[in-house]
């Protein structure tokens, strides 16, 4: 008996161990992928973006809406797709898949300010997002925000524009 137990750890310690250490570099990925976007949405946190289509914002002189857009394609790391696919048997919530689009729909966002920021923008309305599968295990996802930038006059309280930027990401 003692020769089988040691048999199928030597078999399955190499799978343990390079499951265990898969988890922990894309778990520390992860979180390094939050702390940069939490950083740079309080740097783009003066450009006001509102997901209202109708909505017009006091327009400067000479101010021409221009299309925005921020395209992000993130993959999830096979070994939290493997947890998920356990838990879908069981029917629990996938939060690996939530954190997935989470951080994909942000980075967009993020990305979409930053083009709006180097034309010289700073309000963006008629947000919109897309966002779809790459691959057929779900692993993938591509996100797309996309909306019309303008230089407004609008005056808004910092306030207003950190509850207002924490909504749409």
């Amino acid at each position: 008996m003692n020769n089988s137990l040691t048999q199928m750890l030597m078999n399955y310690a190499p799978l343990i161990v390079l499951f265990v250490l898969g988890w922990f570099f894309g778990s520390r990925h992860e979180r390094q992928h939050l702390a940069q976007l939490s950083i740079a949405e309080q740097e783009l946190g003066h450009i006001i973006v509102s997901t209202e289509r109708f909505y017009q914002p006091s327009v400067a002189e000479h101010s021409q809406g221009e299309l925005v857009l921020g395209s992000v394609v993130i993959a999830q790391d096979y070994f939290k797709m493997i947890i998920a696919r356990v838990l879908s048997i069981f029917g629990k919530n996938l939060t690996t898949y939530e954190t997935l689009l989470d951080r994909a729909r942000r980075e967009a966002v993020v990305r979409m300010r930053t083009q709006a920021k180097a034309k010289g923008y700073n309000h963006i309305y008629g947000l919109r997002f897309e966002v779809s599968n790459i691959n057929q295990l779900g692993s993938m996802v591509e996100a797309i925000a996309y909306g019309t930038a303008v230089v407004s006059t609008d005056t808004v309280d910092v306030a207003d524009t950190t509850a207002h930027s924490n909504f749409l990401t």
